[in-house]
């Protein structure tokens, strides 16, 4: 864990694991417990808090603009590999495993053409049903593939069917978390 940091102006965060907003205040101290796809999650008077990517300036980091070098190379038009890039940086902040190797995405479909953009479905699971930051997640996914050249519609479904186990979890993600 980093050493304490002070937060440099006032910010919204998520309260893990019941997925409550609060607000950070100016001059709160807090420890980076883990930064991990462009968000960062903070001990902050011992709780876990999700400080979204876009409020890094408040703990004295930097934004996170990596996809927008994916974006360029692909000359800004929509590919389903920059989804499933965008998927994987998308994170559980109690698990430092991203979504797509946890196992969580079951479906990603897309409707329409390149001229009008496209809309996607994304079907995705959680790794318990009473997790409070399933809202927080999908949002993030939502938020996070919005952002792509050609999307003009993104729809995220949170199913329980099949329910989510370890097998679905890739070789590298089983390994990482000891779970083999």
């Amino acid at each position: 864990m980093e050493a304490p940091i002070k937060i440099l102006r006032d910010c919204d965060a998520t309260l893990i694991p019941s997925g409550d907003e609060i607000k950070l205040v100016k001059g709160t101290l807090v420890r980076i417990t883990q930064a991990l796809g462009g968000d960062f999650t903070l001990y902050v008077n011992g709780n876990l808090v999700k400080l979204s990517g876009k409020n890094a300036d408040a703990i004295g980091k930097n934004i996170d603009n990596s996809i927008t070098e994916s974006i360029n190379i692909n000359n800004g038009e929509y590919s389903e590999e920059l989804v499933w890039e965008q998927l994987r940086t998308c994170y559980d902040p109690e698990i430092p495993v991203n979504i797509v190797d946890l196992g969580l995405i079951y479906d990603l479909s897309k409707k329409g053409n390149k001229k009008d953009g496209y809309s996607l479905n994304i079907k995705m699971t959680l790794t318990a049903p009473g997790c409070g930051m399933g809202p927080s997640i999908a949002q993030d996914v939502d938020n996070k593939v919005s952002e792509l050249p050609g999307v003009k519609e993104v729809l995220v479904e949170v199913v329980w069917d099949p329910v989510w186990d370890k097998s679905m979890m890739s070789e590298d993600a089983r390994l990482k978390l000891g779970m083999f």
